[in-house]
């Protein structure tokens, strides 16, 4: 399995720390070597690194977790290659256009018998079942609307997709538009919610321990999300099961 890493914040924040975590468990603390890659959003765009090589061992991610990139939203992954080989272009997170804003996905799980659905709009360029789930997804969405429609009806139609794509294995996934960050849980995916007053986090996988009071303001908020726990003194929830959820500014949003 893979392992997933997101963050939406009130301000753009950078994900040094967290990163740190993550890639420790790509070739060192984890199995996860076959690749990374991590896309920060910064308005209408949104700067991609990716690496078919182990994070741990790799100098583009060794830089990224040293360079500042500050964001209200990031999405970014490790691989454990088990559909399609160790390729940069199977590397996460996918990204694709959609009513001229830029889709981001990643995910962490098999699909078996994905690609016998038939493909709109979208068509992968690898070879995973994820990015192949992702176009599926993308061209349903395209199908139902030529432009981007109400946030609570996508919501609802993310939802409704992710189900479907659900039924065909294990399916945690991360998505978003630049504006929400979508979250879904078929088996392991948890989060956390930083706000004043802002304390320290110790690692998990690394003896690192920093004090976020030193760099925050009382009106900044950021949730991480992630496959599993990157802290050991931390209060970490669990994403409900089936359940798509939405992060915006930092804030969990409702449909309701």
């Amino acid at each position: 399995m893979c392992e997933l890493l997101g963050m939406s914040a009130s301000v753009p924040t950078d994900i040094c720390f967290s990163f740190t975590g993550l890639i420790r468990r790509g070739g060192h603390t984890g199995p996860h070597k076959d690749g990374w890659g991590i896309a920060f959003y910064d308005g209408k765009g949104c700067r991609t690194f990716h690496d078919p090589a182990a994070s741990a061992a790799s100098p583009i991610a060794d830089f990224l977790r040293h360079h500042s990139i500050k964001s209200e939203i990031v999405i970014s992954h490790i691989r454990r290659a088990n559909r399609g080989r160790v390729a940069l272009e199977n590397t996460h997170p996918f990204m694709r256009e959609m009513w001229g804003q830029n889709w981001v996905f990643a995910h962490n799980g098999q699909l078996r018998g994905i690609k016998k659905l038939s493909l709109g709009a979208y068509r992968p360029i690898g070879g995973t079942d994820s990015e192949f789930a992702f176009c599926w997804m993308l061209g349903k969405l395209r199908e139902r609307w030529s432009n981007a429609p109400s946030d609570r009806a996508l919501h609802r139609a993310i939802e409704e997709l992710s189900l479907q794509i659900g039924q065909h294995g294990v399916f945690n996934m991360l998505l978003s538009n630049g504006r929400s960050l979508y979250c879904f849980r078929s088996t392991n995916l948890v989060w956390l919610t930083r706000r004043a007053p802002f304390g320290a986090a110790t690692l998990v996988d690394e003896d690192l321990t920093v004090d976020f009071a030193k760099d925050t303001s009382p009106s900044d908020v950021v949730t991480i999300v992630a496959t599993r726990p990157l802290t050991k003194d931390e209060r970490w929830s669990t994403t409900p099961k089936s359940t798509l959820v939405a992060f915006r500014n930092g804030e969990l949003k409702t449909t309701s």
